[in-house]
């Protein structure tokens, strides 16, 4: 299981796990709930990269992010290492 802590948006963390590269069990901690949950749905077994490729980008509103937005950044994070 993986952990991100999320900055500039409402959520404060994401836990997901990548099995196989896939992207598997993800939950927001804090953030709009029902939409969060139906990121998690949409995205669970997808490939990483193909998450990346959707989610990348997305603005919430002003912010310069989102809550989809940071689950890519975080997805990028782990798969650079």
């Amino acid at each position: 299981m993986y952990t991100y802590s999320t900055s500039g948006v409402c959520s404060k963390e994401i836990n997901f796990d990548i099995i196989e590269g896939k992207v598997k069990n993800v939950t927001f901690i804090g953030g709009c709930n029902g939409n969060l949950k139906g990121i998690s749905s949409l995205v669970d077994g997808l490939e990483v990269s193909e998450v990346i490729r959707r989610l990348e980008g997305i603005n919430c509103g002003p912010k310069n992010t989102s809550c989809p937005d940071q689950l890519a950044k975080a997805l990028k994070e782990i798969i650079s290492k």
